[in-house]
């Protein structure tokens, strides 16, 4: 039988590779979103996969979204947090909403979904969860004191969580992506882009499928050996 993945954050970008990648290695899957629409629907026309809304950094919310798809199509056993936001500015510009907008949903999040499906994990002695962490969350990066902390948070939370996830086969890990050819980074002004990409060793933006294959690679069933690591896909610009 088809394992059930929940891909938070799923429908676009770095996410919707990472649906797709999970559906064609045979995953039954259902990616959430939670502010475009149209996009998701899309998505679904086109991948045949399952798109849900609901706001990933509210408890409450992800609880309703999980109990909905264990009753439909059985526990989640593979956990891709992979929502996130930016809210960018100098910490002399950075206002308190900004910082907790990011922290809610980037690190909360992973909170709130390993909660409330890791107890499930257990009770089958199953259980795969992919943090997406970041390169700045290794490095840092200016003006991101709250996405840079943010990231950095998963990173640790991550090589918590797998120590006590590791006995009952549940393993956690993080992916670190550089900078990807997304929407976001296709916005970055020409001349900022050329600088970034002149530091990237490779000599290229990272491709949204560079970050699925990892993920596919560390929640396959025979990944039970990886557990508490970072994976860091970013073209050797960070390495750490």
């Amino acid at each position: 039988m088809s394992r059930i993945a929940l891909v938070t954050g799923g429908t676009r970008g770095i996410g919707a590779a990472i649906s797709i990648a999970l559906k064609a290695a045979g995953r039954t899957v259902v990616a959430s979103y939670v502010g475009n629409q149209t996009a998701a629907e899309n998505f679904t026309e086109v991948h045949g996969i399952e798109a849900i809304k609901f706001d990933a950094s509210d408890f409450q919310a992800c609880s309703d979204a999980v109990a909905s798809i264990t009753n439909r199509l059985g526990p989640i056993e593979i956990l891709v947090n992979n929502a996130g936001i930016t809210r960018d500015g100098t910490m002399s510009r950075m206002t308190r909403d900004m910082w907790d907008a990011v922290i809610d949903t980037n690190l909360g999040s992973c909170f709130n979904l390993c909660k409330l499906t890791f107890d499930g994990m257990k009770a089958k002695k199953f259980g795969r969860m992919v943090n997406i962490g970041s390169i700045n969350g290794q490095a840092g990066q200016y003006g991101q004191v709250n996405y840079a902390a943010a990231k950095s948070g998963i990173h640790g939370f991550t090589k918590a969580l797998a120590q006590e996830g590791a006995r009952f086969n549940i393993t956690v890990n993080t992916i670190a992506p550089g900078y990807v050819d997304t929407e976001m980074v296709r916005a970055v002004p020409p001349d900022v882009l050329e600088k970034i990409i002149a530091k990237i060793p490779v000599g290229r933006l990272g491709h949204a499928e560079d970050i699925a294959r990892g993920v596919v690679f560390l929640t396959a069933d025979d990944a039970e050996f990886v557990t508490g690591s970072t994976l860091s896909i970013n073209g050797g610009q960070h390495m750490y």
